[in-house]
């Protein structure tokens, strides 16, 4: 008898539970007429346009990250920041001793105006322009060469008249071909000495960036990850000094399913959040992998997102949604008329004068809105906070 008793039972459940009006909590008929009507407040379904998107993880990740060094060796005499510190493209970093700097620039001058002086241009001039015929040097070679061209002029003249030896023609012509020489050389030294005043300008270049280079300077805004050194250290050049990261814009790294993919789009847009923080932050797809993954099946999304703040941080592990159409008509409820019950969810609506249940299938929560997916048209009135209300029992609607 016990047996059967929970076969008839277990049937009556089934078959409640296969209808859109569930048994479990309903009123029998019977006593309806002995319950008073309860007041309710409806409202009806709002059919309204959402982004619908993708939901993945990822990680978010500095734009750059760069580890600063000098160029040039020398003693750290002041650093001007530490870890955490917001620094902006060009501010001072740190500084060597700048003495051994200011002392070679002056050196380099002061070789170059040596090298102008010789020339015979101004030691504090600008220009560097020489012509050879016009410096002391070949002038004095060329008026010996004219000299000497003349006097074998003359020596001709006499042999030729028989007033001469032979031996003075001769002497002439040796003595006309060393003045020739002698004016080659005087033109290859000026042209060596406007080398040497090149030598020395460049010199002089290179004293001034060594100074200049004596002042570390932020390539980048973004802030100080790490600091690697103190003042008063002996530092060669190219060691590390601090590392610097990009924190506006950061890059983050989603890896989308393969099933999505083809939804993904440059330009969409992104909506971010990471554990601890209720914001939303908003970004774009700004890049796409040309390949799937045959690892894990996923496409490779690169996004930036905006931290003009900084309350983002590089290295923070955020959830984000890929927003694939932008405009999408969904019917939403107040999320304090959805009523649970045995896992099922459900709504409660009225008529003729009764309370009906009605099986929902739910999607997103936007704020205190739920998002209804099956189960519910536009428009169709739905009870506010039912409580303890259950289908089949007498409502009147307040206004």
């Amino acid at each position: 008898m016990i047996r059967y008793c929970l076969i008839v039972m277990a049937i009556s459940i089934v078959a409640g539970c296969g209808s859109d009006y569930p048994a479990t909590g309903a009123l029998p008929r019977a006593d309806r007429d002995a319950v008073t009507a309860r007041p309710v407040r409806v409202i009806p379904a709002a059919q309204d346009t959402v982004a619908r998107g993708t939901v993945v993880t990822g990680t978010l990740a500095a734009e750059d990250q760069v580890a600063l060094s000098f160029k040039v060796s020398g003693r750290l005499s002041e650093i001007a920041v530490d870890l955490g510190s917001r620094v902006r493209k060009g501010q001072t970093i740190a500084q060597l001793d700048p003495t051994d700097f200011r002392l070679r620039v002056r050196q380099a001058e002061a070789a170059l105006q040596q090298a102008r002086a010789r020339l015979g241009l101004s030691p504090d001039g600008t220009h560097d322009r020489v012509d050879p015929e016009h410096t002391p040097l070949v002038r004095q070679a060329h008026a010996m060469l004219d000299e000497a061209r003349r006097s074998r002029n003359r020596m001709v003249q006499l042999w030729e008249r028989q007033l001469i030896a032979l031996a003075e023609l001769d002497a002439a012509t040796a003595t006309l071909q060393v003045a020739e020489g002698r004016y080659q050389d005087a033109i290859e030294e000026v042209r060596n000495r406007q080398a040497v005043l090149a030598e020395r300008r460049s010199e002089l270049a290179i004293a001034r960036q060594q100074l200049l280079d004596s002042e570390l300077k932020a390539p980048l805004d973004g802030a100080v990850r790490q600091r690697h050194v103190s003042a008063g250290e002996y530092l060669e050049a190219g060691s590390p000094i601090v590392t610097v990261v990009r924190i506006h814009p950061l890059r983050l790294r989603l890896a989308v399913p393969e099933r999505v993919a083809a939804d993904v789009r440059v330009g969409q847009q992104v909506n971010v959040k990471v554990e601890g923080d209720r914001a939303v932050y908003r970004g774009r797809v700004v890049r796409l992998s040309p390949a799937i993954s045959e690892e894990d099946r996923t496409l490779l999304v690169e996004a930036e997102v905006p931290n003009e703040h900084g309350e983002l941080r590089p290295g923070a592990f955020a959830e984000a949604e890929i927003v694939t159409a932008a405009e999408e008509r969904a019917v939403f409820v107040p999320a304090s008329s959805i009523v649970t019950f045995a896992g099922i969810e459900k709504v409660m609506t009225v008529h003729d004068g009764l309370s009906l249940e009605k099986r929902v299938q739910t999607g997103r929560r936007i704020g205190d809105r739920v998002e209804i997916v099956e189960g519910l048209k536009p428009e169709e009135l739905v009870v506010v906070e039912p409580g303890n209300l259950v289908g089949g029992q007498p409502v009147t609607v307040s206004p």
